[in-house]
């Protein structure tokens, strides 16, 4: 007797899927949950990740970032006190010297209040150079950033943030409009446009919110506010000295990030006799982060291999079952010549359904669930730390997987149903 077709074997098998359609989908539920955990969690997993990897990313993996602290001894509260430390331009000098540096990028940044007629928005002033928008990836939603000539010529023009722009002008255009700052009048030549604010990275990194930042000339910010800044808050008053809160250095290549960095990190020790800057290497960060990454997915690999293993197990006490309770089909088989190859096809289909079955509602769960997550978060609790991204490498995988489990743990089941002695088979009642 020849072997029946596959599309025969496939039409029976589903069949006598369908007859019992509870026990069927019980017996996918341990499948269903192993895929769609697994998928779920790539998700959300990747999305979370590749945050965090674009925030260290934007820091750029050829800079080394110095920037100004607050030393431990200088932590008082005392009024009238000008505290003085961090960066000075002398260091701006010294590491741009450094053979291997072929550019840097200075800041001062400090909180101060931003008025446009009687509206008035507590912004951060960051006063810089051109370079500043293009090393942190800053886009424009109109006008432009600053340039060498508003530099050179110590020119009173500003870059507003998206945020101040709409807490200043509302619907107004605010191209051509003058901001107070101080005692100093700043016309917008500028406006940036809306950015995600980004989560600190590392110890020394502090997290940003670029769309407060109002930008102007680093000369023009030495001129009008000196090199000390008072601020006034509560009825309290403070005032320090911070010539530079943050340097940053962009080398050629990754190869002479660290070795850069060493040399920075001398000029630092030997310059500075208090503890009052912090260096960050995104590289080192970034390849931190790569490292966490893997690791992560290996949790996730294990997470979802224990789960596709319950299923798997379940898979196999239902066929079991189902060999027991079909004995006397078996035997008819037999007599009727099939072979023990077809028999054993036959419990491998009928279980490769099963689970490709499940793995296929899984793969649905999988990818709708973190979507769910993320607008009942958006919605409910207005927020949007719940990041997706779907890696569809994984989609190919997560179903292979469940095929596998079904070959894997369908295959005893079906060999033992294909040796029984057909004699034997046909007396089971």
């Amino acid at each position: 007797m020849a072997s029946p077709p596959t599309v025969l074997v496939l039409r029976l098998g589903l069949k006598s899927l369908m007859l019992h359609k509870l026990r069927s989908l019980l017996a996918v539920l341990g499948i269903m949950i192993g895929i769609a955990a697994m998928i779920a969690m790539v998700t959300i997993g990747e999305g979370s990740k590749q945050e965090a990897l674009d925030q260290i990313k934007r820091l750029g993996a050829t800079n080394i970032i110095v920037r100004s602290v607050k030393p431990p001894d200088d932590s008082s509260t005392q009024t009238r006190r000008i505290l003085e430390y961090g960066l000075v331009y002398e260091d701006f000098d010294r590491f741009t010297r450094v053979s291997t540096v072929w550019r840097g990028l200075p800041m001062r940044t400090f909180p101060y209040e931003v008025r446009y007629l009687a509206r008035k928005v507590d912004g951060r002033v960051v006063a810089t150079t051109p370079m500043y928008a293009e090393m942190n990836q800053l886009r424009l939603s109109r006008g432009r950033f600053l340039t060498d000539s508003d530099e050179e010529l110590i020119k009173n023009v500003a870059v507003i943030g998206s945020h101040t722009a709409e807490a200043l002008f509302g619907f107004e255009d605010a191209m051509g409009k003058v901001v107070k700052i101080n005692n100093h009048y700043y016309k917008v030549v500028g406006v940036m446009l809306r950015r995600t604010p980004t989560a600190g990275a590392g110890g020394s990194q502090a997290a940003e919110d670029f769309n407060d930042d109002v930008y102007i000339p680093l000369s023009t910010c030495r001129a009008r506010f000196g090199e000390t800044i008072l601020n006034r808050q509560s009825g309290t008053f403070s005032a320090e000295r911070v010539e530079l809160r943050q340097i940053t250095l962009s080398v050629h290549d990754t190869s002479e990030v660290r070795g850069t960095a060493q040399i920075v990190e001398t000029l630092l020790k030997k310059y500075h006799k208090r503890p009052d800057w912090a260096l960050t290497v995104p590289l080192d960060l970034l390849e931190e982060a790569e490292r966490t990454r893997r690791l992560f997915n290996m949790l996730l690999g294990s997470i979802a291999s224990i789960a596709l293993l319950v299923g798997g197990i379940g898979i196999m006490n239902i066929m079991l079952a189902t060999v027991t309770e079909r004995t006397r089909e078996i035997g008819i088989r037999r007599a009727l010549g099939a072979k023990q190859r077809d028999i054993t096809v036959q419990f491998l289909i009928e279980a490769v359904l099963l689970t490709g079955l499940g793995g296929l509602i899984g793969l649905v769960l999988g990818l709708v669930a973190p979507e769910g997550i993320r607008m009942v978060a958006e919605h409910f609790f207005n927020s949007d730390v719940v990041r997706t991204k779907i890696n569809f490498w994984s989609l190919p995988i997560a179903i292979g997987f469940s095929i596998a489990v079904g070959i894997v743990f369908g295959l005893y089941p079906a060999q033992r149903a294909a040796q029984m002695d057909p004699i034997e088979a046909l007396r089971h009642e």
